[in-house]
């Protein structure tokens, strides 16, 4: 590798966050690009892959001991477990594994960024302060973002190296296989709905029909994550990053079901999990029918869209903190969904 370029190590390159960090990087010349995840990837000319357990502290230092000009780590991996207490061994087992190994490889090291979300504030448990802001407390344990990013401030302290805390909404772009992509569940609940001749029902609680929300663009959020890791102003401090505007779901919602020709029909709160548990027979259906490239089990999170669609309160954060700073790129989430619905239909992900 060129070791007057910026070299990137994108831990969990295969999901919705590192698919659209790395299509950014690749559209800038001044990056070299390796990517991590436990499956194995295609090749591009321009990407290294490896295929590593994170978990497995051997594997770990027999894949990564060799990466000696990692200049910048983001670190976008997740693995899910049924407890939110589970969920922190693993997910900071991880994150140290990759921060320690290249920190003594890789004598350049300058940034590591580290990917998180409103859960820091609690978002997850219920009704929190809105809009929330980067000074915020934090809340009662067990929580594996803020484990992790104290960590990385323990670790950080006198190196020559910085970090970032990146803090998005609701995450949507194009990914296939990524158990939290909003948009593919709206997209494939949509499309089965359609085929069945139904009208398009909100299928979360009635009073989170009209509560505010926000969502962050992939494409978007790729960009702030790149400004925040190489903008000194930015070091070792925490940003919030949403497409800027906020909606209802009452009014989006009737946009949504315009957009795939579908009439609305009253709100009614069911399970996805469990409504859309029989739906593979169907689906598999319309793969033949429509020449669909992907299996029932390849675009199926119901799970995640239960979570978004049962919240029944506000979900904001204050972005101004990274506009003072100098990020300014915005997105009208409408036209976000709009044009990543597109995506998969040009895709052949839906018909």
């Amino acid at each position: 590798m060129n070791i007057n370029k910026k070299v990137a190590l994108v831990v969990g390159d295969q999901g919705v966050i590192g698919k659209n960090l790395v299509k950014h990087l690749l559209s800038l010349p001044d990056w070299e690009i390796v990517g991590l995840s436990r499956r194995e990837a295609n090749e591009h000319p321009r990407i290294r892959h490896i295929a590593v357990d994170l978990l497995n502290h051997g594997d770990s230092v027999k894949k990564l001991s060799g990466l000696t000009h990692i200049t910048h780590i983001f670190y976008a991996a997740f693995q899910d477990r049924p407890t939110w207490s589970e969920l922190v061994a693993p997910n900071l087992t991880m994150l140290v594994n990759v921060v320690e190994i290249i920190e003594k490889s890789s004598r350049n090291l300058k940034h590591v960024s580290l990917m998180q979300g409103y859960k820091v504030y609690g978002a997850h448990l219920g009704p929190f302060k809105t809009p929330a802001k980067e000074s915020d407390p934090n809340h009662m344990p067990p929580e594996f973002n803020i484990d992790q990013q104290n960590f990385l401030e323990h670790k950080q302290a006198g190196k020559a190296w910085g970090w970032s805390a990146i803090r998005p909404s609701v995450v949507c772009g194009f990914s296939v296989g990524s158990p939290m992509n909003l948009a593919m569940v709206i997209a494939i609940y949509a499309s089965i709905t359609k085929e069945l001749d139904l009208p398009l029902r909100f299928p979360g609680k009635a009073t989170a029909y009209h509560n505010l929300l926000e969502m962050t663009d992939a494409s978007l959020l790729a960009k702030a994550t790149v400004w925040a890791a190489t903008d000194e102003k930015c070091e070792n401090q925490a940003f919030n990053i949403s497409n800027g505007d906020l909606f209802r779901w009452d009014d989006l919602w009737p946009k949504i079901a315009n957009y795939f020709d579908l009439d609305v029909a009253p709100p009614l709160q069911m399970s996805l999990n469990t409504v859309m548990n029989d739906k593979d027979n169907v689906w598999e259906n319309m793969v033949k029918k429509y020449d669909l490239h992907y299996s029932y089990d390849q675009v199926s999170s119901w799970g995640f869209g239960d979570a978004v669609f049962s919240w029944d309160y506000d979900f904001i954060a204050d972005g101004t903190k990274a506009r003072r700073l100098g990020f300014h790129e915005f997105i009208e989430t409408e036209s976000m969904f709009f044009d990543i619905f597109d995506s998969f239909r040009n895709k052949k992900v839906i018909p």
